[in-house]
């Protein structure tokens, strides 16, 4: 298979010296992202100047804003959804009272509503990311009024979410199931007509994030790369991170042809024990069709 070199662009560092970070999402011309180890969340623009902008003590990961710019965080261990501003951080939902298992990833729609993901539910003697037989999770919804709805279930670890750009199509990576899973999405929010997306062989998909066109990055931390990939399974580019995990990702920039990547140094050991070396990195994406196999520069 023949592939191209886009020489024209260069990786470029704009965040380092953090925890495990997760969760890129672009507004208002930054990239806003949660970290693990400090259990804030932060953001950081193009020139590398970083905010912190709160801490979450049930650690944060699935960000969102909804349609007023609110910023809705997700804290994992205490199974809520908050909106948080300079004030503090108000409840939202608190699924932690339906669900055992703890809360992953998160995206919202144009209605303010949020689509939340989630851990196996935890069973006593296991270790933090160590899972038993197959597991079988279920997908959230959050109405903006706090309702919890689940919409989808006997999913393998449902991770990133992204929809398509009309809101039609919610596509979700099933990180033990090595596939995308799509489903429609209906004026109320249900979601239906459940099919494959893409099967992705070895690659575990972390967090996703979908271009114009319907394609969908996502990170694979286990083969250090960064995947696109078109329904039906064809990969269209992938970017290597050697040497740590590419965890997840998000389109953004002024005209939302940057990719930002979230990348941790990390084992798996340390990644359990809540460690790992992060960093936030872009890279400027030309023409698509010209470019299939590109490598991100060494870690600094």
């Amino acid at each position: 298979m023949r592939k191209w070199l886009d020489m024209g662009t260069e990786l470029t560092v704009v965040a380092n010296g953090l925890g495990f970070v997760e969760g890129p999402r672009w507004h208002e011309g930054r990239l806003w992202f949660s970290d693990f180890s400090s259990r804030t969340v932060c953001s950081v623009d193009a020139a590398g100047e970083l905010r912190r902008h709160a801490y979450v003590a049930g650690q944060p990961s699935g960000l969102g804003f909804t349609p007023s710019g609110e910023l809705l965080v997700v804290s994992t261990h205490e199974g809520h959804i908050l909106r948080v501003d300079d004030g503090g951080a108000t409840l939202v939902a608190d699924i932690g009272a339906v669900y055992r298992g703890g809360l992953n990833d998160m995206t919202t729609d144009a209605r303010g509503r949020a689509y939340v993901s989630a851990f196996p539910a935890h069973v006593p003697g296991q270790r933090i990311g160590q899972v038993h037989g197959e597991p079988s999770v279920p997908l959230f919804l959050v109405t903006p009024d706090g309702q919890v709805q689940v919409v989808a279930e006997d999913l393998a670890v449902p991770n990133g979410m992204a929809l398509s750009s009309d809101g039609s199509m919610l596509v979700v990576a099933e990180t033990l199931g090595r596939r995308l899973t799509a489903f429609d999405v209906a004026g109320d929010g249900m979601l239906s007509g459940r099919r494959t997306f893409a099967e992705l062989g070895e690659r575990k998909p972390d967090g996703v994030c979908m271009d114009p066109s319907g394609a969908v990055w996502f990170g694979s931390p286990f083969t250090s790369e960064f995947v696109l990939v078109r329904e039906g399974g064809t990969v269209q580019r992938t970017i290597a991170t050697p040497g740590r995990w590419a965890v997840s990702c998000a389109l953004g920039g002024d005209d939302g042809r940057t990719l930002w990547g979230a990348t941790v140094a990390v084992t798996l050991d340390e990644y359990r024990r809540g460690g790992g070396r992060g960093a936030i990195e872009l890279y400027r994406l030309e023409d698509a069709s010209l470019v299939e196999t590109l490598a991100w520069g060494d870690w600094p």
